[in-house]
């Protein structure tokens, strides 16, 4: 089958088209023939290596994190899926590989494509849906009435977010540029901070959750926007101990985590506010659960460019420009 495939990790060693193996099927997972995939940063960070220590893949790695497309075969314990059904998922982190025609991933990652939307548009939701989903719900339990703050609204995590926070019954405010200030509108965002000439820190206060997809100042003022109690909920790092006992991590690692987060635990605790990392986690469940709010009209996708399979390596570099509004998707089949 047609994939593309990292071969060393690092920038200027890039992605290449080649031929790769159709995956085996084990008893209880589901082979998917890959109509269309999400590109995400997630995608060019493991593809430099940032990852490696916390997902040691075995090189060559078929990049990709999330896909719409049609079963084709299932395995022999497979209840939920049989051939011909569509579907959309984000993979276990170890076993990605949506650039690619064909994908093998056990059944409780994956849901039932919803109807109304098309290949690319549903290929669009799995890695940003469920991003938000465990911020704003599980981790962050955002209640009706209370005030949340999501930055970058614009982005494939930020345009979903807004619209699941808002569903919720949040007061949502968000930051983006001038430009976008009318797209988080029409998305539900009630305050919109022009982050190039406003300070969100000085403009907003007694905030209940912030969620964080930019790291470094931007994770540290947004303290200064919580009240006592608030959570600080980062998904650009740094990780947490936490999450390297949630990941198993090695004595070292555990080590290496605790040091990288020591400054932001300690200026959380200060304020009397909790900060938690979250590196998103496949669930097929979930998936159907964001089926049923897109169903329902009360979720979008917002799809800024679709690329065709061959310009792969093109999509990866618009999307690292971080000007894409929304998300970017392949179209592969």
């Amino acid at each position: 089958m047609k994939a593309f495939v990292v071969d060393r990790y690092g920038r200027k060693h890039g992605v290449r088209a080649g031929d790769m193996p159709v995956p085996e099927l084990s008893e209880d997972d589901v082979l998917i023939q890959i109509h269309a995939a999400g590109v995400n940063p997630l995608d060019s960070k493991i593809r430099d290596g940032e990852f490696k220590l916390i997902l040691p893949y075995r090189l060559p790695l078929i990049l990709g994190n999330d896909l719409a497309g049609v079963v084709a075969r299932v395995g022999s314990r497979v209840q939920r899926f049989r051939p011909g059904d569509e579907v959309y998922a984000r993979p276990p982190k170890d076993r990605i590989g949506t650039f690619a025609e064909f994908i093998a991933i056990k059944e409780d990652a994956v849901a039932l494509k919803p109807k109304a939307l098309s290949m690319e548009e549903a290929a669009s939701i799995p890695l940003v849906g469920l991003t938000a989903w465990q911020a704003l719900i599980e981790r962050g339990q955002l209640k009706k009435g209370q005030k949340v703050l999501i930055h970058a609204g614009s982005g494939g995590v930020g345009t979903f977010a807004i619209q699941l926070a808002k569903h919720l019954g949040a007061t949502v405010a968000t930051t983006a540029s001038t430009a976008n200030t009318g797209l988080m509108k029409q998305l539900g965002a009630d305050i919109v901070i022009d982050y190039r000439k406003d300070d969100f820190a000085a403009a907003l206060k007694d905030f209940d959750v912030v969620l964080d997809t930019q790291g470094g100042n931007s994770l540290e003022r947004s303290l200064r926007v919580l009240k006592p109690g608030g959570k600080l909920i980062g998904i650009a790092g740094p990780p947490d101990p936490e999450f390297a006992a949630q990941i198993g991590a090695s004595w070292f690692l555990k080590t290496a985590m605790r040091f990288l987060s020591y400054r932001i635990r300690k200026a959380a605790k200060r304020r009397d506010v909790n900060y938690s990392f979250l590196f998103m986690r496949a669930d097929g469940d979930q998936l159907d659960q964001i089926a049923s709010l897109i169903e329902a009209g009360a979720i979008r996708p917002v799809i800024d460019r679709v690329f065709p399979f061959e310009s792969t390596q093109e999509a990866l570099a618009y999307v690292e420009t971080g000007r894409a509004k929304g998300k970017v998707v392949i179209r592969i089949r």
